[in-house]
């Protein structure tokens, strides 16, 4: 059995990160989560969707005033060239 090397390229890329615009995309999709409970509204391409949630929710629950936005928006990684 003969010696065995090792041997290693290493090159450094430049990458690039953005928000994902092509036509295939992913959709962005927003939701609204209470923060008092932690209940979440179904996820919508519409914002007023969720936005009616809200409100939907707090008129059941008078004492959640508090809400946090959820949004899902698709990104892509590429190499600069």
């Amino acid at each position: 059995m003969g010696a065995v090397s090792t041997r290693a390229v290493l090159q450094h890329e430049t990458w690039t990160l953005e928000p994902d615009r092509e036509p295939d995309a992913e959709p962005t999709t927003y939701a609204m989560q209470c923060a008092v409970d932690g209940e979440t509204s179904p996820g919508s391409e519409d914002f007023a969707e969720p936005q009616d949630w809200v409100f939907e929710h707090c008129g059941k629950n008078p004492s959640h005033h508090t809400y946090r936005e959820i949004i899902t928006r698709p990104w892509r990684a590429w190499r600069r060239t």
